[in-house]
């Protein structure tokens, strides 16, 4: 039976920068990744299946939920996000110099980020967490406003038909665009021309089992209806949705009382040259009630298939599949074990709301859908906009605190007692700290490998930041120069280019 070193499952934006990663590091590593669609990343990385933000923590308020004991918004996450997402830049400006991509800008661009909310207690929201983003040398640009006026200046389609209310924003012009599924399927390319690395496309893993030192999976070649047995070292289990079903099938005891729950997204999408051309930002408003993070409400300039849109959304869709391509209906149903079916049941009971929100998300119609969209573009009218389906994410529900299930809605490293096999469960921020997130697996998994002088250089070649906190850090401290000028350099490359606006 053929054996080799790695095993990556599915192709998106993790298994290809793990794939990336440890090829540099090592060159003699044999790495194989099967995908079961006829594409290179079509699921959760696909440019129409996620939002394509580049999550720095700038206009993201569902990453400052809390306030402190002084009442003020506490903005940490935020600020640890951004240091993750530089990781992944540094990264991208790396793989762009060693010749590993090309053309940056077929998948990322800039494209300002802005956070924007209505009424008096959402306002009093925001202009807390300024006051806190504002503080740290980073985000000493970061705009807000009151002012109408102003605010139509960073994106007019928020003031225009706007009845009188209190609202505000705040502008950063310094965010991103990302297509994660043009930039994975670079990486694939890539990794594809070494040594000891291919790909294949319309290949499901069916199982994996673990005999002695290696894992021995099963996979079904989907065009020629044969299965195939192979071997190998070290398994990394990134198939999206699909990840939990191949880890109960591993039987590894890290995810005994583990479950998932399937939310599909949706957009509203408008193509309209007149309306599309008025908007160049990504504006972000607040979680309404109990929907997940992955429903947080916002309007999106992108790019997508060469062709400019306005996205809104995403709305919640109810769904039993863990997957769009290769899925089932029954995945929800097959997923059901005797370890987890507590824990989704107690689930449910304690997040009544949020089961409420899925429901009623699932059987509104139109008018609903627009009602949502007029709270940031009050002039939208039903005929710009179409429905369109977006990304599928299984939110994992896992036990915490002894017996209570909870649902887990960060991202999450897994991985066996020996090191062996890891996957990534959960989905925000997701793809954005994909650097940071392959690094971890690295240095859980492949820790003999880091050891190596080379390893460590090539590592701080690669990301410049990597270890760098930067909560706390003030405008003085020396360690902040250093970090811009390697943040800019990164950009510069990348061919990012913010113009300033007042």
């Amino acid at each position: 039976m053929e054996e080799k070193d790695v095993l990556l499952i599915g192709s998106g934006v993790m298994s290809a920068h793990l794939g990336v990663l440890l090829k540099c590091l090592d060159s003699s590593l044999s790495i194989e990744l099967f995908e079961v669609t006829e594409e290179f990343a079509l699921e959760s990385s696909n440019g129409w299946n996620n939002a394509g933000t580049g999550h720095a923590g700038i206009c993201e308020l569902s990453y400052t939920p809390n306030r402190g004991e002084d009442g003020e918004v506490v903005v940490e996450k935020a600020i640890k996000i951004f240091e993750e997402f530089e990781q992944s830049k540094q990264f991208w400006a790396y793989a762009l110099k060693a010749g590993m991509i090309d053309h940056p800008e077929q998948f990322i661009s800039s494209v300002p980020h802005v956070s924007f909310v209505y009424g008096q207690e959402q306002v009093d929201f925001l202009k807390s967490r300024f006051r806190g983003m504002s503080k740290h040398p980073f985000f000493h640009s970061m705009q807000y406003s009151e002012n109408r006026e102003k605010i139509r200046k960073w994106a007019p389609l928020l003031v225009e038909g706007r009845r009188e209310e209190p609202i505000a924003a705040t502008y950063l012009e310094s965010g991103t665009d990302v297509n994660f599924g043009v930039l994975s399927r670079k990486l694939i390319e890539w990794l594809t021309k070494q040594d000891e690395c291919c790909a294949h496309l319309s290949h499901q893993v069916t199982d994996l089992r673990q005999r002695g030192d290696f894992w021995e999976a099963s996979i079904r070649d989907l065009k020629k209806g044969v299965l195939l047995r192979k071997r190998f070292k070290f398994v990394f289990v990134g198939a999206g949705g699909g990840s939990l079903p191949l880890l109960q099938k591993a039987g590894i005891p890290e995810i005994h009382g583990y479950g998932g729950f399937p939310i599909g997204g949706q957009w509203l999408v408008c193509h309209k040259p007149e309306i599309v051309s008025k908007h160049h930002a990504k504006v972000y408003g607040l979680s309404p009630g109990a929907a997940p993070t992955m429903a947080v409400p916002h309007l999106d300039s992108r790019v997508l298939e060469n062709k400019r849109a306005l996205l809104f959304g995403p709305y919640a869709a109810w769904t039993t599949k863990f997957l769009h391509g290769g899925g089932s209906y029954w995945d929800l149903f097959a997923s059901l074990r005797w370890d987890n079916w507590k824990t989704l049941m107690k689930v449910g009971l304690a997040n009544l709301p949020l089961v409420s929100y899925l429901m009623q998300q699932g059987l509104q119609g139109m008018d609903a859908r627009m009602r949502e969209l007029r709270n940031f573009y009050p002039d939208a009218k039903l005929e710009d906009w179409k429905l369109t389906n977006a990304g599928i994410r299984v939110q994992v529900i896992k036990k915490e605190d002894g017996d209570a299930g909870i649902v887990h809605f960060g991202t999450e490293v897994v991985t066996s007692e020996d090191r062996s096999l890891a996957s990534l469960l959960g989905a925000s921020p997701g793809a954005s700290v994909c650097v940071n997130v392959v690094l971890e697996v690295v240095q859980k998994c492949f820790f003999d490998l880091l050891k190596k002088p080379r390893s460590q250089e090539l590592i701080r070649e690669m990301i410049p930041t990597l270890g760098f906190k930067l909560s706390g850090m003030d405008e003085e401290n020396e360690g902040i120069a250093n970090f811009r000028a390697w943040s800019q350099s990164a950009e510069s490359k990348l061919g990012l280019i913010h113009k300033s606006t007042s």
